[in-house]
């Protein structure tokens, strides 16, 4: 069996239109490999020579600020795609936040193989288009919505997208508890708000019978209906 065959987000990765010979072609042009938290996969201004499926884990998009600050301004999930084809800079830094198995791909060899597949281009502008919709609703949180907000839109985000491996969770339903794979500084970061804020909105939520929290970075979402409200 090849690469394709066991990988756990076949059905739904970029490559997930294309027949069982296109996909062998494709097996043979990438390699798995498995990050560390921490471990950085592409950086910001570097030339940009690999594109990448997310198999398990769950990475930052960062760039720095002109003072040396990092500024996250996406996650990845499981089957989401990373890198830029098509592209000669990376845009961004990408670095893991838990530990990650990605399939990397050399970009010449990935560019060169989408040219002559017709759908896995259209899943790549799929994945464009929707990635567009998804930065959008973030500016819409980050300019228009207030701190409890916030907090509750990065909950519901993060339960609709971590992908739970258990035999007990229904694919493509939201996780009612999970693993956050951020510090409480990391959601100010990415929320744009202080640490302190962070804290005493998860407090509240916890405080109003809308989530538990069993340990600082676990989270049991008990009325998400009233979380989808508070959210807006």
């Amino acid at each position: 069996m090849s690469a394709c065959d066991t990988c756990l987000v076949r059905n739904r990765a970029i490559c997930a239109g294309l027949e069982s010979s296109e996909l062998e072609t494709l097996n043979t042009m990438g390699r798995r490999r498995t990050l560390q938290p921490g471990e950085a996969l592409i950086w910001e201004g570097d030339e940009s020579v690999l594109v990448a499926n997310v198999i398990e884990g769950v990475l930052k998009l960062s760039s720095a600020t002109e003072d040396g600050r990092e500024q996250i301004v996406g996650v990845v999930y499981p089957a989401d795609f990373i890198g830029r084809p098509f592209a000669g800079a990376a845009g961004h830094s990408v670095t893991a936040l838990t530990e990650a198995r990605v399939c990397v791909f050399a970009r010449a060899d990935f560019d060169r193989f989408a040219s002559e597949h017709p759908k896995l281009e259209h899943k790549l502008l799929e994945r464009t288009l929707g990635e567009l919709d998804r930065t959008r609703k973030w500016m819409v949180l980050l300019s228009r919505k207030t701190a409890q907000e916030k907090v509750a839109t990065f909950l519901l985000e993060m339960s609709d997208r971590l992908v739970e491996t258990g035999c007990d969770h229904v694919p493509g339903m939201p996780l009612k508890s999970f693993d956050l794979p951020f510090s409480r500084q990391q959601i100010a970061d990415v929320l744009g708000l202080t640490i302190e804020t962070v804290s005493r909105q998860m407090t509240m939520l916890k405080r109003d019978g809308v989530i538990g929290l069993p340990t600082r970075r676990s989270v049991d979402i008990i009325d998400r209906t009233a979380l989808q409200d508070i959210a807006g």
